[in-house]
């Protein structure tokens, strides 16, 4: 009896110590994040390796020009052979120090792993992984074929699977790296027309958040995390897309959403979302049923 007494006292002093030590941690880190944002360090990615899945147009080719005036060695990941190309000449006029073209169906595990393997051998480690390759399909849900929502699952979820399987070894053997999901706002709350992108993109948020807190759990947490949320954008993936109160929830300029990712990327911040705003929509738990779909309602195309 003695000894469970002892056992349950040690057991409810170490909570209370354990309580402590997260209140002031949770203090200590809110006002640090609080001086960052007046003080923030933009680490240097020169000469870094960054790759880049959905290069051959619209936020990759973006991110990868942004990235290209940073002196970085640039791999381009695209199925689109001619589009990636033109990203390639873009790129080098912009500053990189290399370019590496790859024709690869992430769709595919196999193909993933090997051109992921040809990456290891002809470029080296990647430092900076970057799954930004979407499909995006608007249709109601009876309309959509079983193949058209298996295609996306493969592309906005899987391939980010394999992608992190393939060079996250290297980046936990060095305790450096860092991995970016361009998820989407659908990632946060979901809308007609768009059940199978907004639940592949809720899976990306919460595969790559999962594996943050996992890193941090195993003490890498020299390998970053970003992931971002951005709302709609003027590629051709939106095409015909018209917002409903665009003031409110506007098609933002892709150059612009580019410059903002790398930005996050540099400041090393585990979530983006563009507009800022729209991290507002988390709030829709808190609220009636009734008042969610109002809003849902008013805002959307």
């Amino acid at each position: 009896m003695g000894k469970n007494m002892l056992k349950k006292s040690f057991f409810a002093m170490r909570s209370i110590l354990d309580t402590f030590k997260f209140i002031i941690l949770f203090i200590y880190y809110c006002l640090e994040a609080f001086v960052l944002m007046f003080f923030c360090v933009r680490k240097n990615v020169a000469g870094k390796i960054v790759l880049v899945t959905g290069s051959a147009d619209g936020i990759g080719r973006q991110i990868a020009l942004n990235f290209a005036r940073l002196r970085t060695i640039l791999v381009l990941w695209d199925i689109d052979e001619e589009g990636n190309k033109k990203t390639a000449e873009l790129v080098k006029a912009n500053g990189a120090l290399a370019v590496y073209v790859y024709k690869c169906d992430v769709r595919i595990r196999e193909e993933i792993y090997a051109v992921a393997n040809q990456v290891k051998k002809e470029v080296g480690d990647v430092d900076i992984l970057i799954n930004n390759a979407g499909i995006y399909n608007r249709k109601n849900f009876p309309d959509l074929s079983d193949s058209a929502m298996e295609e996306t699952i493969q592309v906005n979820t899987k391939a980010h699977f394999w992608t992190c399987k393939a060079f996250l070894p290297a980046m936990l053997a060095q305790n450096q790296g860092h991995l970016v999901t361009i998820a989407s706002a659908a990632s946060l709350s979901g809308d007609k027309y768009i059940t199978d992108y907004s639940a592949s993109k809720f899976a990306s948020f919460g595969f790559l958040e999962s594996l943050a807190f996992e890193l941090w759990a195993a003490g890498k947490k020299g390998i970053k995390t970003t992931i971002v949320c951005p709302g709609f954008v003027d590629t051709k993936l939106i095409i015909g897309v018209k917002t409903a109160r665009p003031f409110l929830v506007p098609i933002m300029d892709v150059g612009l959403v580019g410059r903002n990712i790398v930005d996050a990327i540099l400041k090393e911040k585990l979530y983006i979302v563009l507009p800022p705003f729209t991290r507002l929509i988390t709030l829709k738990i808190f609220l009636p049923k009734k008042v969610g779909f109002l809003i849902n309602q008013y805002l959307r195309p």
